[in-house]
Formats: C-alpha cells, sequence, structure tokens
C-alpha cells in the first residue's frame, strides 16, 4: 500500500502550482502548451511514467492545454505515488 504524502511534499507541490482539492483528497494542475502536439508530448512521456509507477492520472486535453488530477483511490487520498509523478509531470513540461 502507498503511503501517505507528506505534508512537507504537498507544500512544495503547492507552491509548483498544484491545488490541494477541498477535501485534501486529490491535487489538480493545469498544463498550457504552444501547440496540440507539445500538449500530446508531454501525455505521451507522462503517460510512460505513470505506466512505470502502475499509477494513472485522471486527465482531459484540449488543443494545447492539459487538466491533471491526482489521487489515489486505493487509499482514499493522496500518497506517495500522486507526489512522485507529479514532480515528474512538472519536469516533462519544463
Amino acid at each position: 500500500m502507498a503511503e501517505a504524502l507528506a505534508l512537507e511534499k504537498l507544500d512544495a507541490l503547492n507552491s509548483a502550482g498544484w491545488v490541494t482539492s477541498e477535501d485534501g483528497t486529490a491535487i489538480t494542475k493545469t498544463f498550457k502548451f504552444k501547440s496540440f502536439v507539445q500538449a500530446w508530448g508531454f501525455m505521451s512521456q507522462a503517460a510512460i511514467h505513470a505506466e512505470k509507477l502502475n499509477h494513472h492520472p485522471e486527465w482531459f486535453n484540449v488543443y494545447n492545454r492539459v487538466e491533471v488530477k491526482l489521487t489515489t483511490h486505493d487509499t482514499g487520498g493522496l500518497s506517495d505515488l500522486d507526489g512522485t509523478l507529479a514532480s515528474n509531470m512538472d519536469a516533462i513540461a519544463s
């Protein structure tokens, strides 16, 4: 079972633009790119990281925008997996 996301890590993610849901069970972020192709490339790279972690995002794509929601359904809240995938996504997007 995944460990809960440490408060320090959550604070760092919030500082990087991730928003914690009101109930504290998810984090969300909208990534914007110059084109659809760049947005799709981001999703393709993020999908590889997600598959390696066996932890998959809820996401929505329209043209150059990708909206991401991360939560760990097994734990009913945020876990280290969410923190790791969020950090990976930020690195890919930069």
